[in-house]
């Protein structure tokens, strides 16, 4: 919906976007009237029997279908007009089950939800009213003329009298102009009248202004966290180029030197100075893989996610099953965080966790690559402690993600990450 609506009328008729906008007005119909039913039905019982206790339970499954229709609706917006709702519900993850219930039933989402849905009823016989308009009632005037009574020869003799209202020649002509012109008019009617619905969607099932916001905020400061790591890393790997991988080149060079100074005179102590080169220029190689393998690891960019992370499986002192359903490959930073998030999270396991077994599932759901980590050990892990997990949510907030850990006090620990990946 977001693509601008032709100016050729014509091309306009033929296009998706409009079929898409008819089929949308008129799906709303259908869809309104059947959650008001429903609705209202759930609601005015489960208030009937409020006092028995009775309706409670009514009215929490009536919680569940309203929110359950918003995301049908929310797919629906997005399926016909192209129109993105995240979902603004507050997170329920790693809560108990009162807390859950409790943030569940006071979310003002949750509330908009059943307004848009109420609302949906009246509004979906106003769209199909306009839908008969825009499509039935042109093409009822434009073959008009197709409706012409049937007007004998002069030399044949007259059968009847024309019935009353019925229409001459150039009447008939009039009303199809009048309807040619309807015609190419209602569409853009149309697609506008679906365009403010979709505005209509965003403002009660989308988030709020103020979740946007807050949004922003924690967006910033975790990014800020991000750039404050990338400056400590890059200190780290000049610090390891300086204190590390320098020397061992100074004293490559300072040996091969030496052998090349002893070549002629002392073949034996020269062929001694380069096996001691050639071993250190393979500690060398090894350091250096090891610090390449912190920035961007090989075997992620060259063959991709589902390689790399079960080459991290692979490498976990505790058995690891491992789930992996992707198709082709994502983009760069999607990538890249997964991979970390399996990479602290496999560490975790195998320093921490006293797990004897894990399991790793990374698949696409919608347009969110989702990765989790799950162990049998002992729990307790807690990102708020300052932990490598709290580096690791940063990361994941980099990218507009959200990493959840549920990990109580014996166990399991399941550290979950969502990523948007649109492509």
């Amino acid at each position: 919906m977001n693509r601008p609506v032709p100016h050729n009328p014509v091309q306009l008729l033929g296009s998706v976007q409009l079929w898409a906008s008819v089929g949308f007005l008129a799906l709303s119909f259908v869809a309104g009237t059947f959650w008001f039913v429903v609705l209202v039905t759930l609601i005015a019982l489960g208030v009937g029997l409020a006092s028995i206790l009775v309706g409670l339970p009514i009215l929490l499954l009536a919680m569940v279908l309203w929110t359950v229709a918003a995301r049908t609706e929310r797919w629906r917006v997005e399926a016909f007009l192209g129109v993105p709702l995240p979902s603004p519900y507050r997170p329920l993850q790693a809560r108990p089950l009162g807390e859950r219930l409790r943030l569940f039933v006071t979310d003002p989402a949750v509330w908009r939800d059943l307004i848009y849905l109420l609302l949906l009823f009246p509004i979906g016989v106003v769209e199909l009213f306009l839908v008969s308009l825009g499509t039935l009632v042109p093409l009822g005037m434009i073959t008009a003329p197709l409706r012409l009574p049937w007007v004998p020869s002069p030399d044949e003799p007259q059968r009847g009298i024309d019935p009353p209202g019925s229409l001459d020649a150039p009447e008939a002509l009039v009303i199809a102009l009048f309807g040619a012109v309807l015609l190419l008019v209602m569409p853009y009617v149309l697609v506008g009248v679906a365009r403010g619905h979709a505005l209509l969607a965003q403002a009660l099932l989308g988030p709020s202004q103020a979740q946007l916001a807050a949004r922003v905020e924690a967006l910033s400061a975790s990014r800020s966290r991000v750039l404050d790591a990338g400056l400590q890393e890059r200190r780290r790997i000049e610090r390891d180029l300086h204190d590390g991988v320098q020397p061992r080149l100074t004293a490559l060079a300072l040996d091969l030197g030496m052998a090349r100074e002893k070549l002629a005179t002392d073949p034996a102590a020269a062929q001694a100075l380069v096996e001691k080169a050639h071993q250190e220029a393979k500690d060398t190689l090894r350091e250096l893989r090891d610090l390449v393998r912190g920035i961007s690891p090989a075997i992620l960019v060259d063959r991709g996610l589902d390689a790399a992370v079960s080459a991290l499986a692979a490498r976990c002192p505790v058995p690891v099953v491992v789930d992996v359903e992707l198709e082709g490959r994502l983009p760069e930073p999607v990538e890249t965080a997964a991979y970390f998030v399996v990479a602290e999270a496999l560490t975790n396991v195998a320093r921490h966790s006293n797990a004897t077994e894990a399991r790793l599932t990374v698949r696409r759901e919608a347009h969110h690559l989702v990765v989790e980590v799950w162990d049998n050990g002992g729990g307790g892990a807690n990102p708020e402690r300052g932990t490598g997990l709290a580096g690791l949510a940063d990361r994941v907030a980099g990218v507009d993600g959200r990493l959840t850990v549920e990990s109580p006090a014996g166990g399991p620990t399941l550290v979950r990450a969502e990523l948007p990946c649109e492509s």
